[in-house]
């Protein structure tokens, strides 16, 4: 059956949605429930009658029914303010209120030869998220029996990417139509409705095997990313899980940049929330005071756009908590605004790794330190590969006095993503970690590293003063707080004391003892 409405064909027998003759990717869930709507169009459906013919009665969050409204609003070119096609019924539930003309599908003229009717296969239309193919990566090893490692490594790919909440991710029984066939790319790209492509190889040979991968944007034909990893196959599936692990926390900050740089082609007047985000995105890792600012305001013009866009939420709840940590920003101003943006976060979408990381990182700005440790697990959780999740996990932990906890996940978050924005934050964490356990010399290295990645780094500074100071280096601590004084004028024993979240008298009394060696008042 076709029902068409507004500019669009949805085709319940071949799985279809079109928008002006083109294809619309949708995820499944997605699909049944807007064919659902449609063709209970004359009546509000329920939210129990949802979660039972879409999900087959399965336990299903508010917010994960909330994010499916959402997408199918978004592929049919409505939104939940104007709610033109898709209407909510207070507490009732939903309702397709659109023109509706339903028409058996796959008709063809009696006697007419199949191909002459036959329409040719249309592009289909990229989602406004990143949409990402990951294809079978090839075994180079000359020994078929080798496909179950190469072919591992691009599906552990597939589900790690999916889940960053942000992506669109093509499931792996399509993209692997295209092993061991001789497929260009912009093929790859029009058939599967995506903007880029995951590509790789695989060679083993003895005890050692190579693995190669690369990103690529297909429309502009750039390599926006490419690595390889040469590695002891002392244990196949743990090396499996290693470079799955390295190639998606890679990927991701990547793909980041590339819609970044597409959004700052585009006129100011015509960019959507997805551009605004990423746009924000770009102030957001720069970590100063005048791009915390420039993000803040991307990002409510984002949440004027669309009031559920949750990436939008917690990416300025961050942001808000970023200046506290830096001591850019008062708390008392910052945590309300920081905690109601991370709440509405958690609302608009409970599975987001952001979202559990916005808000663990107010609970920890805000003394609720067992309370952050649950987010920032959580958010590991739900996207293990997750770098500023886990180097706030490891601050959140030397700060409850697990040092030792503290200084293995920031070195996690170290090794997860090398070129990561935030690298210098994280080798700062690992700092102040050693400097809780009085290794004071390898905090006082880990923190020359920190600055020497990020000169204007205020927590590296802190952690150099106050670890010099301990372990007698007048000389380093005085110049090291000169530096702390420059790049947080506001500095004071008193500020440390009110500002930071210390769970144990006895780490605060350190810390503040290494300041007053080094000088401070």
């Amino acid at each position: 059956m076709q029902f068409i409405f507004d500019d669009h064909t949805l085709d319940t027998e071949r799985r279809e949605l079109l928008r002006g003759g083109h294809h619309v990717a949708l995820q499944p869930q997605v699909f049944d429930l807007l064919v659902h709507l449609v063709q209970n169009r004359d009546r509000v459906v329920s939210k129990e009658d949802l979660i039972a013919l879409v999900w087959g009665g399965r336990i299903v969050s508010d917010s994960t029914l909330t994010s499916r409204i959402n997408a199918v609003r978004t592929a049919v070119g409505d939104n939940g303010r104007d709610q033109k096609l898709i209407r909510t019924i207070s507490r009732k539930g939903l309702r397709f209120v659109g023109e509706v003309k339903a028409q058996p599908g796959g008709l063809q003229p009696p006697g007419a030869p199949p191909e002459i009717n036959a329409q040719p296969r249309r592009a289909l239309v990229v989602p406004d998220r990143p949409a990402i193919a990951v294809l079978a990566f090839d075994n180079m090893s000359g020994d078929s029996a080798q496909d179950y490692f190469s072919d591992g490594i691009s599906e552990d790919i597939i589900t790690a990417l999916s889940k960053v909440r942000w992506f669109f991710v093509i499931a792996r029984n399509s993209s692997f139509i295209y092993k061991g066939r001789p497929v260009h790319l912009n093929q790859v790209a029009e058939e599967l409705g995506v903007r880029y492509v995951v590509e790789g190889s695989v060679r083993r040979g003895g005890d050692r095997v190579r693995i190669t991968a690369q990103l690529n944007d297909v429309a502009t034909g750039s390599h926006v990313w490419a690595e390889h990893y040469d590695r002891d196959l002392t244990d196949v599936f743990a090396v499996q899980d290693e470079i799955t692990d390295a190639i998606v926390a890679a990927i991701e900050p990547q793909i980041y940049a590339a819609e970044n740089f597409r959004a700052r082609r585009k006129p100011p007047n015509s960019l959507d929330a997805w551009d605004l985000v990423m746009r924000a995105l770009s102030h957001y890792w720069r970590v100063t005071r005048q791009d915390h600012v420039a993000a803040q305001e991307l990002l409510q013009r984002a949440i004027a756009i669309d009031p559920n866009y949750g990436q939008a939420h917690s990416v300025l709840a961050t942001s808000h908590m970023f200046g506290v940590h830096l001591g850019w920003a008062d708390i008392v101003k910052a945590a309300p605004l920081a905690e109601r943006a991370a709440l509405a976060a958690i609302q608009a979408d409970n599975e987001d790794p952001w979202a559990h990381t916005a808000l663990g990182s107010v609970c920890f700005s805000t003394r609720r330190l067992d309370d952050s440790l649950a987010e920032f697990e959580c958010a590991l959780q739900l996207n293990p590969n997750f770098s500023l999740a886990q180097g706030y996990y490891a601050l959140a932990l030397s700060y409850s006095g697990r040092w030792r906890d503290s200084y293995e996940a920031a070195q996690g978050a170290i090794r997860l993503s090398p070129r990561d924005p935030s690298l210098a934050i994280y080798y700062g964490i690992a700092a102040y970690a050693q400097f809780v356990g009085r290794n004071y010399p390898e905090a006082i290295a880990l923190a020359r590293e920190a600055i020497r990645q990020r000169g204007d780094l205020t927590g590296a500074y802190r952690v150099l003063t106050v670890a010099a100071g301990m372990a007698g280096q007048t000389e380093v601590s005085a110049a090291a707080l000169k530096e702390l004084r420059r790049t947080q004028p506001n500095i004071s024993l008193a500020w440390i004391a009110h500002q930071l979240p210390w769970k144990l008298d006895s780490d605060r009394e350190h810390y503040l003892e290494g300041f007053r060696r080094a000088g401070l008042e």
